[in-house]
C-alpha cells in the first residue's frame, strides 16, 4: 500500500504522518508538494495539520486552489482513501469534499490538549478496526475547530451515518464539558456519503504511540491499511 502525504506552505504535521506511516505501519509513503497535478499510483492521501498559507483569510481557503486539489477531489471520485487531519479537514471542508464549515472555538483561544472521541460508525475504511462505542484518547490542537452545519446538513449527516467521531467523556457520554471547541452536535470527525474520504480535527498521528501517551490514533491508518489489502 502507498501513502502520500501532501505538503502545503505551512504543514507543520507533515513529517509526523509520514513516520506513523513509514516506521510504525511499514507501508510506503511519498511526500507530494502542493503544486504537484498528479497523484497516481497512490491508495490514500493525507492532507496533515499545520497552518497552509499561514491561515491567512480563513482556515483551508487558500490551499483549496493548490493544483494538487483537483488531482484529489478526482482521486476521491474514483473511490481513492483521504484523510484530512485537522488544517486538512478545513481544506476538506473549503473544497467542498466534506459539508460544512469550520468557526474559532467557543473559547476564542488555541487549544491544545488530549480529548476523547467516540466511534459512531466502524463501518468506513478508516475505523474497521474500531468497535461502536469505543473510546479514543488523541489530541486536538487548533483554534479554529468548532466544526458548523445548518440543521439540514446535520441531518443528513446522521441519516447517511456520516458522523464518524464524536466528543465524549471518559465514560463515552457527552456532557458539554466535553466538548472542547463548542462543534455542533459534538462532530470530531466526518465522512462523505461514499465513506472514503474523512476530516477530523484530533491528530491520531499524535496518539500512536505509548511513548506519546496513547496508541489510539493508529487505529485509525491502520484500518486504512485493512481496507485496501485486506
Amino acid at each position: 500500500m502507498k501513502f502520500a502525504v501532501v505538503v502545503f506552505p505551512g504543514s507543520n504535521c507533515d513529517y509526523d504522518c509520514y513516520y506513523v506511516v513509514r516506521n510504525l505501519l511499514g507501508e510506503e509513503v511519498d511526500f507530494v508538494w502542493h503544486k504537484e497535478t498528479d497523484v497516481e499510483g497512490f491508495d490514500c492521501i493525507i492532507l496533515p495539520g499545520g497552518f497552509s498559507y499561514g491561515d491567512y483569510l480563513r482556515t483551508g481557503a487558500i490551499a483549496r486552489f493548490s493544483p494538487i486539489m483537483r488531482a484529489i477531489s478526482n482521486f476521491a471520485g474514483r473511490g481513492g482513501l483521504v484523510i484530512g487531519i485537522c488544517n486538512g479537514f478545513q481544506i476538506l471542508l473549503e473544497s467542498n469534499l466534506l459539508p460544512g464549515a469550520m468557526m474559532k472555538n467557543k473559547n476564542l483561544r488555541f487549544i491544545c490538549k488530549f480529548v476523547n472521541i467516540r466511534v459512531e460508525n466502524n463501518l468506513t475504511p478508516f475505523t474497521n478496526l474500531c468497535q461502536i462505542g469505543q473510546i479514543l484518547k488523541v489530541p486536538i490542537a487548533h483554534i479554529d475547530g468548532s466544526y458548523y452545519a445548518d440543521d439540514e446538513i446535520i441531518r443528513s449527516l446522521k441519516e447517511n451515518n456520516q458522523i464518524i467521531f464524536r466528543y465524549c467523556s471518559e465514560e463515552g457520554k457527552l456532557p458539554q464539558e466535553s466538548n472542547p471547541n463548542g462543534s455542533k452536535d459534538f462532530i470530531a470527525g466526518i465522512c462523505n456519503g461514499q465513506g472514503n474520504v474523512l476530516g477530523l480535527m484530533p491528530h491520531p498521528e499524535r496518539a500512536s504511540e505509548s511513548i506519546l501517551g496513547s496508541e489510539d490514533g493508529r487505529l485509525i491508518f491502520e484500518s486504512a491499511v485493512r481496507a485496501v489489502k485486506g
